[in-house]
């Protein structure tokens, strides 16, 4: 009977002869690309009803909110978006983050909408107190009864 030629190779099998001669392989850019978020800026335009990542005098990022009166006062987050070419360097988490503290300071509460900020602030239950569902209804209503606002 032959052999067959679809062996099960382990992992020894696989390896291959180190070479002291080269260099360790290395990712192309190291993580994170461009600037670190020491270097990121984040500012509330509570007006235009946005939370700002600014990198220099670029906004890389942000957070859209409004802010529900009735019931009672909260913020409710609808929209984090993040440039591309920024992507995976923890903006809309710090975004999230700062929306959080802005809360806490104020002392209201926050309505997510925002899938982004509802599974960030799954992760993050420390930082991120349950929403009242009253309050996540009566924001919902609100942005059902005024759609172009977002």
């Amino acid at each position: 009977m032959r052999p067959s030629r679809c062996r099960a190779r382990t992992r020894s099998a696989v390896r291959r002869p180190s070479r002291p001669d080269r260099r360790p392989r290395r990712h192309p850019y190291p993580y994170p690309r461009g600037e670190t978020m020491s270097e990121i800026a984040i500012r509330d335009d509570r007006a235009a009803g946005r939370l700002e990542a600014y990198a220099g005098d670029e906004v890389v990022g942000r957070i859209e909110y409004f802010v529900l009166d009735s019931p009672g006062r909260a913020l409710v987050p609808v929209h984090t978006i993040v440039q591309p070419a920024h992507e995976g360097k923890g903006i809309a988490g710090s975004l999230a983050r700062e929306l959080y503290a802005v809360s806490a300071r104020e002392g209201v509460p926050v309505a997510p909408l925002c899938p982004y900020v509802v599974k960030w602030a799954a992760r993050h239950p420390d930082e991120a107190p349950v929403a009242d569902p009253e309050l996540l209804s009566a924001a919902t209503a609100w942005l059902t009864a005024h759609p172009g606002r977002f």
